[in-house]
């Protein structure tokens, strides 16, 4: 599954599964589906790959492992920056098979970012997942612009993404479309009133919040929900040029 940006055309994901010590993530692990370590040792493990864009000249979201609080986790710094970190899962994952689950902290938010906004159109730190929504059921406009964009980029740009999106600017519980392309719809799940530094934990039935945000594009209650594909972690500042910081503890899908 690739993400990248073409012609105004802009596709922000973010997943991170970094290795903990403690009963809880333990835990974790064990009732894993399909989602590998983030972190090996001190490096991005095997099965998580770096994606931004074509021939990108911008500067590159840095994601490396570090010691916090005791703790290997991730670190998602963006400073005018872009880029994801992605794992593609099995073909025909069921986004009925588990909950998304994840731990994670923001440390410094982007003051500039306004996801209403193109201009503003960054994200300090995000969660998503992607589906293979078949073409048939995307709107014809947006059809023929990402058969469009697939043909331009060579890329198998995904047709439906739910990101979880943690931004101080915005009230928890707020959803939006991505300011340019409805082919990524956002929730906030961490905004206005929690506490920057601050680890907490996270838990989504990614199924019911993919007939919530793309459910006009579903078939009924009873037909099935496109494969899940892909998870990913991310943040970004290209659009405003600014900075950010936040830490990723584990990401994983737990039946």
């Amino acid at each position: 599954m690739a993400w990248t940006r073409w012609t105004g055309w802009r596709f922000g994901w973010v997943f991170a599964f970094a290795g903990m010590t403690g009963g809880v993530v333990e835990d974790a692990q064990a009732q894993q589906v399909g989602v590998p370590p983030l972190l090996v040792g001190d490096r991005v493990g095997p099965g998580w790959a770096f994606s931004g864009l074509p021939d990108q000249k911008l500067p590159r979201t840095r994601y490396e492992s570090v010691l916090l609080d005791g703790q290997r986790v991730l670190r998602a710094e963006a400073q005018g920056s872009y880029g994801h970190l992605v794992h593609d899962l099995p073909p025909s994952t069921s986004p009925a098979s588990g909950q998304l689950v994840w731990r994670w902290r923001l440390d410094r938010a982007n003051a500039r970012a306004d996801l209403r906004h193109k201009a503003g159109d960054d994200v300090a730190l995000k969660v998503c997942a992607s589906f293979d929504l078949p073409l048939a059921q995307v709107p014809f406009v947006e059809r023929q612009v990402l058969r469009l964009a697939r043909s331009r980029t060579g890329q198998a740009l995904p047709a439906a993404t739910v990101c979880y999106v943690w931004d101080p600017s915005l009230p928890v519980g707020t959803v939006l479309d991505n300011a340019y392309s409805r082919r990524l719809r956002m929730v906030i799940v961490r905004g206005q009133g929690d506490a920057l530094g601050a680890w907490t934990d996270e838990r989504r039935d990614v199924a019911a919040d993919l007939r919530r945000l793309f459910g006009d594009e579903l078939g009924g209650a009873g037909d099935a929900l496109p494969p899940l594909t892909a998870v990913a972690v991310s943040a970004d500042a290209d659009n405003t040029g600014a900075d950010s910081l936040g830490h990723v503890a584990t990401v994983a899908l737990q039946r």
